[in-house]
């Protein structure tokens, strides 16, 4: 197995919060290019932890790890330029005056050639299919189109990570399950290590390893269906069985058992349904 990210006993503590700890010796590994979802409820540390592996909290004690880059104030800025971190208000994240130069904003700090930035720019944009809105000021974006915006101006540099700090939560329906899918796409196209971190559990069905944090400790990981089908847990933490996950129980009540294979995501499951009905 090869890991992009290890923690080892990662502990954090705010100021003034006593004894009680955002993170308690939490330690994980990530593997290169797989989709791993951290779910919790608010306070669970999910935020906490993301905000570590990218350097933007110094954590009291523990190891954190980086494509083999040990994080200290030394290497800060060399895991960032791994890490592209897209966050919960769209609005917060735009810096241009238009949509081109929102997303040019981290390539002149880098330094490219105009000529260059121009077709990175335009190369992003249509992968999100923003190429039509690019001289759009962000007064006339959707909550959505300015979280593909974000996307893009983190694509835009090329991180061998990304990571969702909830980047869907402040959307509607629509734009969440449009901003997923686009991630899933940009997921298997380009081999990106995708981070989640969310308190939706229909958003973890997409993962192919789901981390369950609960007062700042891990409770529970595995494969999402794993995970959601440990109906304790569940109780414990507070988080709600996805449907998907009570669909298969439903299907292996009447007797009828999907493939070990199978994921859970409502894409998967859909084809599969699809072809067992095809077969009747």
């Amino acid at each position: 197995m090869n890991n992009i990210i290890d923690v080892k006993n990662l502990t954090y503590k705010y100021a003034n919060s006593g004894d009680k700890k955002a993170l308690d010796n939490v330690s994980l590994s990530i593997e290169k290019g797989s989709w791993t979802s951290i779910v919790g409820h608010n306070g669970s540390g999910k935020s906490t932890l993301a905000r570590s592996v990218d350097g933007l909290m110094s954590y009291n004690e523990g190891v954190i790890n980086v494509d083999g880059i040990i994080l200290s104030d030394d290497t800060v800025w060399d895991i960032r330029k791994k890490i592209g971190m897209i966050f919960q208000n769209p609005d917060n994240q735009f810096v241009g005056a238009t949509v081109e130069d929102d997303v040019a904003f981290g390539l002149e700090n880098l330094g490219i050639e105009t000529d260059k930035m121009h077709k990175i720019v335009n190369n992003v944009l249509k992968k999100v299919r923003m190429e039509d809105f690019k001289e759009r000021q962000p007064d006339q974006l959707s909550g959505g189109q300015k979280q593909r915006v974000a996307i893009a101006g983190v694509l835009a540099s090329k991180p061998e990570i990304i990571i969702l700090d909830e980047a869907t939560s402040m959307l509607d329906p629509q734009g969440r399950y449009e901003i997923i899918n686009l991630i899933n796409e940009i997921h298997q196209e380009n081999d990106i290590t995708v981070i989640s971190i969310t308190h939706d559990v229909s958003e973890a069905m997409l993962s192919d390893h789901v981390i369950v944090l609960n007062d700042g400790k891990i409770v529970e990981s595995g494969a999402p269906k794993k995970v959601f089908n440990d109906d304790e847990m569940l109780k414990l933490t507070g988080l709600e069985k996805p449907f998907n996950a009570h669909l298969f129980d439903a299907l292996v009540e009447q007797g009828i058992h999907p493939p070990v294979e199978l994921r859970m995501d409502e894409n998967d499951l859909e084809e599969w349904l699809c072809q067992l009905l095809l077969k009747a």
